[in-house]
């Protein structure tokens, strides 16, 4: 039955120690089992248990690479499931001054699973779309001067074939507006970071360098102006 099934699935992030990793996986990024355990302050055989659960339940892949195994979150639905739970947590006022700050922070740039979100990836949906880079008369498309314009700043844009949509609005939960999603935004993400223009912080929260001014100019950007909307 569906009703038992969705039980079983709320089960599954029902422990402390899983909602804690599944948090820390929907950054995008492959993290080793020791990783998890270290971040859900649980032993490493405790925490390979936990990823058999997260893994049995379809919430993640695991990889034998080496003496590691590594482990991610490989459906962006699943990740938007666990962001749209973390938005919920996220929702109660902030007590103290480090929740606070790092709430102001995820507001301004965070990623959400493997593309930005936040007052940053509003922006960047907005600044695409008002210099014709992205086109939304039938849905979204890059333009030819998208195109250009991304392949000029270094970025390797997947070709249509690929499996996953190249552009896709997901609604942000702190801006209440949309940002991109899909394998467009997400090379986008893995260039900045690669690049310097952008540093990955705790919490998923994004630090945004001086260097990012002119790459982020040219989306349509004017960071200067950036302001998150939530606290």
């Amino acid at each position: 039955m569906q009703t038992v099934r969705l039980a079983d699935i709320a089960a599954v992030l029902a422990d402390p120690s899983r909602a804690t990793m599944c948090l820390a996986l929907i950054d995008g990024r492959a993290w080793t089992v020791g990783e998890l355990g270290r971040a859900a302050g649980i032993a490493p055989s405790t925490a390979s248990e936990h990823v058999g659960v997260l893994t049995d339940a379809g919430f993640v892949n695991t990889l034998k690479q080496g003496r590691h195994r590594y482990v991610r979150i490989d459906d962006p639905r699943v990740a938007e499931l666990i962001e749209r739970l973390a938005e919920h947590a996220e929702h109660q006022p902030a007590t103290g001054l480090r929740s606070s700050v790092r709430a102001r922070r995820l507001a301004l740039a965070r990623t959400c699973y493997d593309h930005l979100a936040g007052a940053l990836g509003v922006a960047i949906r907005t600044g695409l779309i008002n210099t014709g880079l992205v086109d939304t008369a039938s849905g979204l498309a890059l333009t030819d001067t998208g195109h250009r314009t991304l392949r000029d700043l270094g970025i390797d844009l997947p070709d249509t074939g690929h499996r996953r949509p190249l552009l896709r609005d997901c609604l942000d939960w702190t801006e209440r507006r949309e940002h991109l999603s899909g394998a467009v935004p997400a090379a986008l993400l893995d260039h900045a970071v690669d690049r310097g223009w952008l540093d990955r912080d705790q919490h998923r929260a994004i630090r945004i360098n001086d260097t990012a001014t002119e790459p982020f100019a040219r989306l349509g950007v004017d960071l200067t102006t950036l302001h998150p909307t939530a606290p």
